[in-house]
This record gives structure tokens, sequence and C-alpha cells, in this order.
């Protein structure tokens, strides 16, 4: 198996992508001003048992697809690029898949993922899921919602998440 890894621009900074044979395998929005450094691959590196090498350009197809989607145009990132789902498995993984459903402008409860997920009252799990997901915008966390309606969290920048749920109403 290869890996090999790219970035594309986000309105948040340059996402890391790292790609294997199979598809992504992750989508790593970096809080780091630089996302060139070193540390960027070390977590990855380990989790793959391998280092991903540059292949400059290997993000291009995405990269288009996230200028449409921050553009305001309702992209399923599904329908357009293979997921590596290796990262992740077992309810986690259940829960990430049963996001990919939720359609653009639509929220749903992370009681009513658990639900669809068919593990009720595993709503924490969900957002245990959603905090460790290798995909961050590609499957749609940012979708999932406390059952009062409002955001909640999104990793360190709940700003994130009010922000993508803005540009899709």
């Amino acid at each position: 198996m290869t890996f090999r890894y790219d970035f594309a621009p986000t309105p948040f900074g340059d996402a890391l992508v790292v790609f294997s044979d199979e598809g992504i395998v992750r989508f790593d929005l970096s809080e780091s001003s630089d996302p060139t450094v070193p540390w960027l691959l070390e977590g990855i590196s380990s989790r793959l048992q391998e280092v991903p090498v540059p292949d400059p350009g290997a993000a291009d197809e995405l990269a288009h697809l996230l200028d449409d989607y921050f553009a305001g145009d309702p992209v399923r990132f599904d329908e357009h690029v293979r997921l590596d789902w290796r990262l992740i498995d077992g309810f986690h993984r259940t829960a990430l898949q049963t996001i990919t459903s939720i359609e653009w402008g639509q929220t749903m409860s992370y009681g009513e993922v658990a639900v669809v997920a068919g593990s009720p009252g595993a709503a924490r799990a969900v957002g245990t899921a959603c905090r460790l997901t290798p995909f961050s915008i590609i499957v749609p966390v940012h979708r999932v919602v406390r059952s009062d309606g409002s955001p909640g969290q999104y990793g360190a920048h709940p700003e994130h998440k009010r922000y993508l749920l803005d540009l899709e109403r």
C-alpha cells in the first residue's frame, strides 16, 4: 500500500489530505499556520505504520470540490471522492457512515444519529465519532447538533461549525 499527501486550501487554512491506493484516508484541518510542519504527518504515520510521501497535485480534484462547497454549492463529497475508512472502525465508523447521509442544510442530533446507526442511547459515542473523524468536512459531522438544536463543539473550533452551518443555510 502506498500513502501520499498533498494540501487543499479551505477558509480555515490549508488542510492536509492523505491518500491511500483506495482513497482519502485523512483530511486534517490543522491548527498550524504552517501545514508543512513535520508533526502533522507524525500522528498519521504512526497510525498507518508508514510515512506518506508528498504528491503535489493529488488533492486538486478535492480542492475544486472544496471551492464549490465554500461557494455555497451543495456538494456531497462521498459522491465524488473515495474514502478509505481504515482509521476508524466499529460503531464510530457506522456513525460516521450514517452522517454522510445528512443532506446539505439539514441537521440531526447526536441521539438521532445513534438511532439511525442502530444503537439508540449511544449519543455520546456519536459525539466521540464526530470528534475522531478522519474526514472533517468531507463527512459532514458539523451537521450533527445537540438535542436542543444548538451547534455544540467542533473540535477546538466551534466557530468553524457555526460557519459551516450558516454556509449551508
